[in-house]
């Protein structure tokens, strides 16, 4: 798969709200760390753990891209994202820097505007690190 390929599928699994779709898009020893959030996952179960339990704390997280970068072994993403955490709505910028091997997300760094997220939903839940 071309890296253009993987940006798009990789994105339209996130916008499926769909972990397995995720993992299978992730090598066997990928790394996904949401930096300021959580510790880093490490390997394809951990990763769709991860992102299984972010999607139930936030059943309705959108993405609104707004700049996608693609390199011969990278992608970055630049969005808004925006959902409902314990009742209380959140928008917040984005970014994910993403390293590509063999046509696979090898490694993932998200990096949010957590001062604006903690200031609309309050102090993060438990499963994450205190910000």
């Amino acid at each position: 798969m071309s890296i253009d390929e993987l940006a798009g599928q990789y994105h339209q699994a996130w916008t499926d709200h769909n972990p397995d779709a995720i993992a299978s898009l992730h090598t066997e020893g990928s790394t996904f760390h949401m930096h300021g959030v959580s510790d880093p996952a490490v390997g394809r179960a951990a990763v769709r753990e991860l992102i299984a339990t972010l999607l139930r704390l936030v059943p309705n997280l959108h993405f609104e891209a707004k700049r996608v970068y693609v390199g011969s072994d990278h992608i970055v993403f630049e969005y808004d994202m925006s959902g409902t955490s314990d009742g209380s709505e959140f928008a917040c910028d984005g970014a994910d820097v993403i390293a590509v091997s063999d046509g696979l997300v090898d490694r993932k760094d998200t990096y949010l505007d957590l001062t604006t997220l903690v200031r609309q939903v309050g102090e993060l839940p438990k499963l994450v690190s205190a910000v």
